[in-house]
């Protein structure tokens, strides 16, 4: 009985301290995100974050184990960010063309105001580890797969209301990444001309 009793007073110390895990894990993860869209996931060190935080090395070893779980840990962070930010929001409006001008709308705002210093993660990334075999990658890989598999089947509900109906959705998806792409990177050069450029295009491509 007393053993029952005792394992059952630890149980809420434990539960706390995972909690207490679990939120420094995601703090660290958002940090090492916001570190990788400015200098790239290979600027990503236990080291650096330690540092920055005012952190252990130890401490920071513990919850992740080596700097590639940290860069996997920061890509699925940012993967977080960009559905709570892009794709949540959209998903409020009706299913269809409504949804899709949403979440397009929800895109170029994070063009105009990214949630990361160094801008869209998902550019930056893409490009950093485009010829880098291995797990960070493949994370990568499967995140943007997962997205245009997403968007194609956005668009394809648009076309089932009668619009896009002469257009591949898996083209119009690849074409409505690659331009806004290309935005985020002239908004980052500070050339809004090719920003408005890629919003004339994007309207061309949903009209």
């Amino acid at each position: 009985m007393s053993e029952s009793i005792s394992a059952g007073n630890e149980q809420p110390g434990t539960d706390q301290r995972l909690a207490k895990g679990a939120r420094s894990r995601a703090s660290i993860a958002r940090h090492a995100a916001d570190v990788a869209s400015v200098e790239g996931l290979t600027g990503v060190s236990i080291g650096r974050l330690a540092t920055d935080l005012g952190l252990s090395k130890s401490g920071i070893a513990t919850l992740f184990g080596s700097k590639e779980m940290l860069q996997l840990a920061a890509v699925k962070a940012a993967n977080e960010v960009f559905m709570d930010e892009v794709i949540k929001p959209a998903l409020s409006e009706p299913s269809g063309m409504p949804r899709l001008r949403a979440l397009v709308e929800r895109w170029f705002a994070q063009v105009a105001a990214p949630a990361f210093p160094g801008g869209c993660f998902r550019v930056a990334t893409l490009a950093e580890f485009d010829s880098r075999p291995g797990p960070v990658r493949d994370a990568i890989a499967e995140g943007n797969r997962d997205f245009l598999a997403f968007l194609s089947n956005e668009i394809r509900l648009a076309q089932d209301q009668g619009h896009l109906t002469d257009r591949n959705a898996d083209v119009v998806a690849f074409e409505l990444d690659a331009v806004l792409g290309a935005a985020h990177s002239a908004h980052q050069m500070g050339n809004e001309w090719g920003v408005a450029t890629a919003r004339s295009i994007v309207d061309n491509l949903m009209s």
